[in-house]
């Protein structure tokens, strides 16, 4: 099934709340055990084609941006710098800070507090860096993305929505062939 020409994937997994993933160009569906995506599609069908929409665009938007060559060092002295500063600014502790190449995500914090930054971050300015970081911090605060989560990030980055579409267009400047590979006709 599609929706307007957009195709996806369905994911049941044993969990209690259903998530739209929209994040790798392709649309994944996580849904409880039993559920139905046509639900899910319907009432989520305007963001889904407003996402879609933002995607198309950072991609177009990714022909003009450079990429920063950084090297190993340079690269996790700002992780660990911005990991600091974050912490002092919001008052938590990661517990460690892991580096791995990751397929879907910039950076992720798990229940145990560890941070785990996507390799590919060396190719981001300092300042988006910094960003993502800081978002991964602010998790040790609240948890979701809910009103409460972005007030936080807002307090810190007054722009934090342009930096968010900024993160998408570099996602596909970095992910650019692999996108046109699985997505272009």
């Amino acid at each position: 099934m599609e929706l307007r020409d957009i195709p996806y994937k369905v994911s049941y997994r044993n969990i209690k709340y259903p998530r739209i993933e929209f994040i790798t160009g392709k649309l994944l569906l996580v849904l409880p055990l039993n559920s139905r995506p046509e639900v899910i599609l319907q009432k989520h069908k305007r963001w889904i084609e407003n996402k879609k929409k933002l995607i198309e665009e950072c991609l177009n938007h990714s022909d003009g941006i450079q990429l920063i060559k950084r090297d190993d060092d340079r690269f996790k002295e700002l992780i660990y710098m911005n990991s600091k500063n974050a912490e002092r600014d919001f008052n938590v502790k990661f517990h460690v800070i892991y580096f791995r190449r990751m397929k879907t995500k910039w950076a992720s914090l798990s229940s145990r507090k560890s941070l785990t930054i996507n390799t590919l971050m060396r190719y981001l300015p300092a300042h988006l860096i910094k960003y993502v970081v800081y978002h991964e911090a602010a998790h040790l605060i609240e948890k979701r993305h809910n009103g409460r989560y972005w007030e936080i990030i807002q307090k810190q980055f007054k722009n934090y929505k342009k930096m968010e579409k900024d993160m998408f267009v570099y996602w596909f400047k970095i992910n650019k062939k692999e996108y046109k590979k699985k997505n272009v006709g």
